[in-house]
């Protein structure tokens, strides 16, 4: 898979990691700390040299808040924090194995990331809609997702999501043609993924290791055909954003660190609104309760 940098650190990110250690000796009794070998106790740095890193700070969130007002957000996205360096294990929910899951090998599916941290993953299907002024936004407000892509709706406009990648975006499979999977013998299932692995393929430069069946419907041939085609991951969603609503898989339709989230390439043909009209909802609810959006590769 296209190792692309995920936009998720901005200049404040950037500042405090370089500002730590000063941090870490600021305030420290040099007396306090005995010399080794004759040398001079380190000093700790003045206030000042903190302060001079706050017009930066202040330029970077002014920055940040006036693309969200632009976009017509109520507040500024949080920032996610850094991928972490020891990936969480990544295992079939309960109750979404098929026979001989793990015997087998088979991709797991999930629809939660491991992680106390809270974040959440957009996910994005199929590519029907092709709006600039969505990944106009996105870029600008670098907002990470991922698309899973279905070769009947994309094949007008390559270009479109070629566009996507160059911002970063992760370009998975969703079959070629969105059938009903597990309606399909073997052969025909592993024709649909592995079709969609050569067309993602010669046309953005790398085979996918995630793959999402489409409606979420899948049986064991579904799992055993992917893995033919070295899919690694088959990701599902634990909610779904529309423009004018969401919708839950659990009971008390409450966002979880580690969710999932889907949505669709839609817009006014389908929805009483826009990409960016979906986007807004999605964002003004995951800031409001203290969450931010992270890239699902970097947790794989």
């Amino acid at each position: 898979m296209r190792s692309a940098v995920g936009v998720r650190a901005g200049v404040a990110a950037l500042t405090l990691a370089t500002l730590a250690p000063l941090v870490a000796g600021c305030g420290k009794d040099p007396a306090a700390v005995p010399p080794a070998g004759g040398q001079q106790p380190l000093q700790a740095p003045p206030t000042r040299a903190l302060d001079s890193y706050a017009p930066e700070l202040r330029a970077a969130h002014a920055a940040r808040a006036a693309v969200a007002k632009r976009w017509g957000l109520k507040r500024v996205p949080l920032t996610a924090p850094p991928a972490p360096e020891e990936k969480p294990r990544i295992t079939t929910r309960k109750g979404f194995e098929v026979d001989g899951h793990r015997e087998l090998g088979l991709p797991p599916v999930f629809t939660t990331v491991p992680t106390e941290e809270k974040v959440v993953f957009l996910t994005i299907d199929d590519g029907a809609e092709k709006d600039p002024a969505f990944l106009r936004m996105m870029s600008e407000l670098k907002i990470p997702y991922t698309a899973f892509l279905s070769d009947y709706v994309i094949r007008e406009d390559y270009g479109y999501f070629r566009k996507m990648q160059d911002l970063g975006v992760g370009l998975s499979n969703h079959t070629l043609n969105h059938p009903y999977l597990p309606g399909l013998s073997y052969d025909r299932q592993k024709r649909e993924i592995c079709g969609m692995q050569d067309v993602i393929e010669k046309q953005y430069g790398d085979r996918p290791v995630l793959f999402r069946p489409p409606f979420g419907n899948y049986n064991k041939d579904t799992l055993r055909a992917a893995k033919s085609c070295g899919i690694e991951y088959a990701p599902l969603w634990n909610e779904e954003v529309f423009v004018d609503r969401w919708d839950y898989r659990e009971w008390d339709r409450e966002l979880r660190p580690g969710d999932i989230v889907l949505t669709h390439f839609r817009g006014r043909n389908d929805w009483k609104g826009t990409m960016p009209d979906m986007i807004r909802r999605f964002l003004d609810k995951v800031t409001a309760e203290g969450y931010a959006v992270g890239r699902l590769e970097d947790y794989l």
